[in-house]
């Protein structure tokens, strides 16, 4: 329960207390005076949007605080217990709600700062606010199914929460074999490919570093000539003329006979050069010996350098395609046997996987048909429980029915699930669709409620379906922004006495503009507003008996200050009281198990 709120700076409101109890509290005031900004304080507390714009003119900043009683234990006190709000002294929690001039908002519960989503956990266990843009968002298909489900409470939850596990299961594994079946031909085509240049690359057989020697050979086969004239004359300088003619001694020769001349020599100094003579001639002996084998092997063979040109052409054929040169080509070829040993490109998975799709379909189907009939039931119900609350509102022979229908789906669509014979759309809700309409009077069609029924008839159809729903309902605080309009005279009575029912079991808070409504409260707040000439000002204050005779006949017709007008006041306030009794709440029967 919402025991008090407290706005500062919110709109017209520069400071306002609301002190508040169990049942029936109204909210009144002229136009322009504020009682908008009570709703939107509410708003902000449950975690709704904030605007900057909704900062009053001149003020830093709006700040709106709410004091929740909470049992301990409560699912709304276990929210302010998780992140660390600690109860005020009598056990309530304190719930506050800061907007900046500049947009910014904070949140705070329990004196711990929190994010503003906590507010709305906390608000989805003690508060639900009904106003005019909720009954227009009733009139959404989607809403009104989800109405539906609220009523029905867990003969649909429970089905519908199966559902909505296979349903998860059945998209993932359908998803999975539309993208593996739309990448069977692209992998079949990889492999291929990788087959293809595994197969090109076996029949060439590349070797590590064979285009580097291939290269090298290339160039001393073309070069032989040159390079064995170079190598003839480097060995005749060494080891002088083949026919061994004395003329041409070679340098092998010439220190052969220094070596001897210094032999004979009678200096002992030129003796001792002689050794030195003989490493110079081992060591021109042996460069001698390896340009002899050098030439001996000098390959100047046309056709082996054609070999070798082919030899390079082919592995420019894979160098091309593959790699930059052998080794990239080879590293290739093992990385592609590896790709193509984890290819899978047989129909097994994607059978596997068919298969699969089709037991989960199977079994989606069944909760499907569980939750449409649950629906159905409970649809019987709640037109039932509806109509018979328009009886009460000046509707006596309107009726209002439910109807739950199957979603074809369309051509193409990859929800689509084969239901009793029938392709049906697999939303996330099931495959019904849920549509509220009106007949309002004996022999008219039914027709869609924003199409058979007058502003004030829908008024009355939307305040019959929250009083209904409110009994579905676990929050204990219930508030009404003025959803009795277009409505007055008679209606407005069985508005003010259905609210007033209501608030047997709920806290009820309701915003009008109708005295025959305010009547039935069992306290009455109202929004005042003051102007100075430079600033206008709004609070809020709890009015006595007396007091309410002059809001109310205020409220008649601006006739406060006259004696007929507080006469009638007083005669529907002493009506009101007199019809207040309890009557049975409307409430859906426990299915037999």
């Amino acid at each position: 329960m919402l025991a008090e709120m407290r706005i500062q700076g919110l709109g017209v409101i520069d400071e306002a207390t609301l002190e508040l109890d169990a049942g029936f509290t109204v909210v009144t005031g002229e136009t322009g005076a504020g009682k908008t900004m009570v709703v939107t304080g509410l708003h902000l507390l449950g975690g709704g949007r904030a605007e900057a714009s909704r900062v009053r003119n001149g003020a830093d900043k709006a700040v709106v605080e709410g004091r929740f009683v909470a049992p301990a234990g409560s699912p709304a006190a276990k929210v302010a217990e998780e992140v660390g709000g600690e109860p005020d002294d009598d056990g309530s929690v304190i719930a506050i709600r800061t907007v900046g001039a500049d947009g910014r908002s904070r949140a705070h519960l329990g004196g711990r700062s929190v994010p503003v989503g906590v507010l709305s956990e906390l608000a989805e266990q003690l508060l639900a606010v009904h106003g005019q843009n909720d009954q227009l968002r009733l009139l959404r298909p989607t809403e009104q199914r989800s109405v539906l489900d609220r009523f029905a409470g867990d003969e649909v939850a429970e089905p519908l929460r199966a559902y909505r596990k296979v349903r998860d299961e059945w998209l993932r594994v359908a998803t999975e074999l539309t993208e593996r079946t739309a990448r069977s031909h692209e992998l079949a085509r990889e492999a291929e490919m990788l087959r293809h240049g595994l197969a090109e690359i076996s029949a060439i057989d590349p070797k590590p570093g064979e285009d580097e020697e291939l290269v090298a050979e290339a160039r001393r086969l073309a070069d032989a000539d040159q390079l064995r004239e170079a190598a003839s004359g480097a060995q005749y300088a060494v080891s002088g003329s083949p026919d061994g003619d004395p003329d041409v001694p070679g340098a092998l020769g010439l220190i052969g006979e220094a070596r001897r001349r210094l032999t004979a020599s009678d200096d002992p100094k030129l003796r001792d050069l002689e050794p030195r003579l003989v490493e110079a001639e081992t060591l021109l002996a042996d460069v001698g010996a390896e340009i002899a084998s050098y030439l001996e092997h000098l390959d100047a063979d046309p056709a082996r350098l054609g070999q070798v040109l082919a030899r390079q052409a082919e592995l420019k054929s894979l160098t091309r395609k593959y790699a930059a040169d052998v080794d990239g080509v080879i590293a290739w070829a093992q990385d592609a046997s590896s790709r193509l040993a984890g290819l899978d490109t047989s129909d097994e998975a994607l059978a596997a996987l068919a298969a699969r799709r089709d037991e989960l379909a199977v079994e989606l189907a069944g909760y499907a048909q569980q939750v449409t009939a649950e629906r159905i039931a409970a649809a019987e119900e709640l037109g039932k429980a509806v109509s018979d609350e328009l009886t009460g509102l000046a509707m006596p022979h309107a009726t209002v029915e439910v109807a739950v229908r199957p979603r074809v789906a369309e051509q193409g669509d990859p929800q689509a699930l084969k239901v009793g014979g029938q392709l049906l759309h697999a939303g996330s809700s099931g495959v019904d669709d849920v549509e509220l309409r009106l007949i309002a009077h004996p022999g008219a069609p039914a027709l869609p409620v924003h199409k058979g029924a007058s502003g004030g008839e829908l008024s009355r159809v939307m305040l019959a379906l929250e009083v209904v729903l409110s009994h579905s309902d676990p929050v204990p605080t219930l508030v009404f922004d003025e959803v009795d309009a277009g409505v007055g005279g008679r209606a407005a009575v069985e508005v003010g006495r259905r609210l007033a029912r209501l608030a047997r079991s709920h806290q009820v808070i309701v915003v009008t503009h109708l005295p025959q409504v305010a009547a039935f409260a069992d306290r009455h707040l109202v929004v005042d507003k003051t102007a100075d000439g430079v600033l206008t000002r709004s609070g809020v204050r709890k009015l006595d008996e007396s007091q309410r005779v002059v809001e109310l006949a205020r409220m008649l017709a601006g006739m406060d200050s006259t004696d007929t007008g507080r006469a009638h006041a007083e005669e529907l306030l002493a009506a009101a009281k007199a019809d207040k009794e309890s009557v049975p709440v409307v409430r859906r029967k426990a299915k037999k198990k």
